[in-house]
């Protein structure tokens, strides 16, 4: 596998959007894989992540090496827990969620995580996850003991989104939450890539591809779609 990392430098500078497609280990049973991906690999999904904030041991490293049989799309770990990270996937998205201040997901799964990326030869790509509140509590916010930051606060999550990239963050993730009730917003958005040198992300509450075009329109790198795929599959058809 190339270096994923430059390769989405090398879309971005193409001025090429990106599209991946988010699956949860314990939401998507290995049999209705097949089905799952025949239907990504016919869409315009470039990326597939995998992971979600609480998954069994073992489901992860199952699903990845079913999916890595199925498509030729770069596979990239999304992990809520050390426990998710195998190296049958491509790729690893080193997440530290600077929106809160718990040390254990700013720094303390990471040194547990040492261990398996020693001998592993994912590429490893740190970054900066920031999560924003959207009129419901996520299952992100529960398994972490965060905060989401406000929406309204626009200039709060600039700035942390910016702090990221000085940090050495080589991707920021602005993320709504699996299921939330509207996306992140354009104005978000917008300042924070204003600002930015880095690529960035925008998942969660995506149900439409007139929202799939908002986001990229306000400047999202990659969108990342999960919920709205399973629980409609005809979305792909729009896709």
């Amino acid at each position: 596998m190339k270096n994923l990392y430059q390769d989405i430098l090398a879309s971005i500078s193409q001025k090429k959007k990106l599209l991946a497609v988010l699956i949860d280990p314990d939401k998507m049973a290995i049999e209705i894989a097949s089905g799952f991906i025949e239907n990504v690999n016919k869409s315009i999904a470039t990326h597939i992540f995998i992971g979600g904030s609480s998954v069994a041991d073992n489901a992860s490293e199952k699903l990845v090496k079913e999916i890595k049989s199925l498509t030729d799309l770069p596979v990239i770990l999304f992990p809520g827990d050390v426990n998710q990270i195998t190296n049958k996937a491509d790729a690893l998205l080193f997440l530290s969620l600077i929106s809160g201040r718990h040390p254990d997901y700013l720094i303390g799964k990471h040194v547990e995580s040492i261990s398996k990326l020693r001998k592993s030869n994912l590429e490893v790509i740190p970054t900066g996850y920031i999560l924003i509140e959207n009129g419901k509590e996520t299952s992100v916010q529960k398994v972490t003991y965060t905060i989401p930051m406000a929406r309204h606060n626009i200039q709060a999550i600039s700035d942390t989104a910016k702090a990221g990239e000085l940090l050495g963050m080589k991707l920021i993730y602005l993320e709504a939450g699996s299921g939330a009730t509207h996306p992140v917003s354009e104005e978000i958005i917008s300042m924070v890539k204003q600002d930015l040198g880095i690529p960035l992300i925008v998942g969660g509450g995506i149900r439409s591809k007139d929202q799939l075009d908002k986001a990229y329109n306000a400047g999202a790198d990659m969108v990342v779609i999960g919920t709205a795929l399973e629980l409609d599959e005809s979305f792909f058809n729009e896709l």
